[in-house]
């Protein structure tokens, strides 16, 4: 069955007011619409259970990356602290391969002792350890403070000592009886300093 539905054509006309009107050209005309059939009414059911199954599909594949990601997530995390707690282990390990060569030094030096009856010769041997262990430790970073005669300074000293002493050495570290290092300027060991009063 088909619906019936009407249009009208106006055209604009004046009355004697200049007020405009409104009158029908001619007959109205019928236009059909056609009734929904039953088989597309069908049609839509069967659309929106195909729609509902590819989301489900679309939900199942995207549930299954999340796990994935989760687990690669978790893979990832297990691992860097498997790697960190290796590395707080071993980091050590290149500063004493560093120092095993001065090591090996003193125990020539102290062989040579033995050997030797000069007190001259053990003395040099003491000074060229000294200095290549102090080269050592400064291409690592770690460098010695010079503290006599500075300011006291408690983020750099420790004052073991006060020396009473003029007015021009009050607050000036007058003895350092213990050097103080820092490692790439961070503070390792404070210095151990009298300091005037």
């Amino acid at each position: 069955m088909r619906n019936k539905k009407f249009k009208y054509r106006y055209r604009k006309m004046e009355n004697e007011n200049n007020t405009p009107q409104q009158e029908p050209l001619e007959q109205p005309e019928v236009v059909e619409t056609a009734d929904v059939q039953p088989e597309a009414a069908a049609e839509e059911p069967a659309s929106e259970a195909a729609e509902i199954e590819k989301l489900k599909a679309e939900l199942e594949k995207e549930k299954k990356d999340y796990l994935f990601l989760m687990a690669d997530f978790d893979n990832f995390r297990k691992r860097t602290l498997k790697e960190k707690a290796e590395l707080i282990k071993n980091g050590a390990e290149s500063a004493m391969k560093g120092i095993l060569p001065i090591v090996d030094d003193f125990e020539r030096g102290l062989q040579a002792i033995n050997d030797t009856e000069g007190a001259e010769a053990v003395k040099e041997g003491m000074v060229l350890i000294y200095n290549k262990f102090v080269k050592y430790l400064e291409q690592n970073g770690v460098k010695a403070m010079d503290s006599t005669g500075a300011d006291f300074d408690d983020q750099l000293h420790e004052a073991v000592a006060l020396v009473p002493g003029p007015e021009e050495q009050k607050n000036k570290v007058i003895d350092t009886l213990q050097k103080g290092y820092t490692l790439n300027d961070k503070v390792i060991r404070h210095a151990k300093v009298a300091v005037g009063q």
